[in-house]
């Protein structure tokens, strides 16, 4: 990746400001999922500030949402995932942000400003956005890949990677099915569950992971595998063979965002850490390590023109339409649950 010669001055300004921050002290615990940031960005943080990040990682939405209620103190800054916060605000676990901590905001992409998981835009900062799609290995499939149904095709018995998350697992299926991700009626979550034993019990799924996907599939361990388009575009800079794609019948975009849950010990410097991650030079550097797309209009800024034409990190306006945010089912959560332990323990 290059930078743009027009990145200069923004650069400038941005560290200009930077070198005028005033040392902060203390400390922030920041909850975050797994290989999502960039160290240099922490150590800069701490360097800067003299804030200490107590860094502490997750695996899915669902555990973090565990750890948060039981002791939402414990944390001052978390990355939950859209529908998620949705469901943290109408329990009044998060704290209102104070956006005068947090001028680096005005920064983010304007569609993302006001999003329907947090409609005023009181309790969120967005981090990184994507899609979820398939990841296949060129060598290992007999056609290019462009629908979910591929992934209960017999022909890959054993060589499927599906996701362990409820949501995004029931979520594709739904839409393999003709139905929205966001579907909640029985008829439609029964097929899903028919659906899922069915592949699962003829073989076809090799295994339910999550980060592990990425780098079995650089190995060549399986034909195809459900992941975030982040983990695709990685897993791509490390084996020619591999393609991703988000499927004709569509998918979930989602946006994971940074938010302080309430009666965090350390809210100041908890909105000091948010400011950070949104300074374009910052969200540079954790765009160039995690490679999700970032919603930072001044990082975007900095990047040349063939970054910007992967359409696996920055994809075009035709596949986001075809895409949905989830919504919150804690209403259905119950329901979910049963589908999910149902999928799980078939033989």
């Amino acid at each position: 990746m290059r930078l743009r010669v027009s990145a200069i001055l923004i650069i400038a300004v941005i560290m200009l400001g930077a070198a005028s921050a005033a040392l902060a002290g203390g400390e922030v615990n920041v909850y975050n999922w797994e290989d999502y940031i960039s160290e240099d960005a922490l150590a800069l943080f701490e360097e800067e500030t003299g804030i200490t990040v107590n860094y502490m990682r997750f695996t899915t939405n669902e555990d973090m949402l565990v750890q948060v209620r039981a002791d939402p103190t414990n944390y001052d800054v978390i990355f939950p995932s859209d529908y998620i916060i949705e469901r943290l605000v109408s329990e009044d676990l998060l704290e209102e942000l104070n956006w005068e901590n947090i001028p680096n905001m005005s920064y983010t992409l304007d569609w993302l400003r006001n999003p329907s998981y947090d409609p005023e835009g009181r309790f969120s900062a967005p981090y990184m956005w994507g899609t979820v799609g398939i990841l296949y290995n060129t060598t290992m499939v007999s056609e290019p890949i462009d629908s979910w149904a591929a992934m209960w095709d017999a022909q890959y018995k054993n060589n499927v990677f599906m996701m362990d998350s409820i949501r995004d697992t029931i979520g594709v299926t739904l839409k393999m099915l003709g139905y929205s991700m966001n579907e909640r009626g029985q008829e439609a979550l029964d097929a899903v569950k028919d659906k899922l034993i069915e592949q699962k019990r003829t073989g076809i799924v090799k295994a339910y992971q999550v980060d592990e996907t990425k780098d079995k599939m650089i190995a060549g361990e399986a034909a195809m595998g459900v992941v975030w388009s982040g983990d695709a575009a990685y897993a791509m800079g490390y084996n020619e063979d591999l393609a991703y794609v988000v499927p004709k019948e569509g998918s979930n975009v989602w946006v994971d965002g940074m938010c302080v849950p309430k009666g965090a010990r350390n809210k100041g410097n908890a909105e000091a850490f948010i400011d950070f991650m949104c300074r374009p030079d910052v969200a540079l550097m954790n765009f160039e390590e995690i490679w999700y797309c970032t919603p930072n209009a001044g990082a975007i800024a900095l990047l040349d023109e063939e970054t910007l034409g992967d359409e696996t990190v920055f994809p075009p306006q035709d596949v986001v339409d075809r895409c949905e945010f989830f919504q919150d089912i804690a209403s259905d959560i119950t329901r979910f649950n049963r589908i999910w332990l149902a999928v799980k323990s078939a033989r």
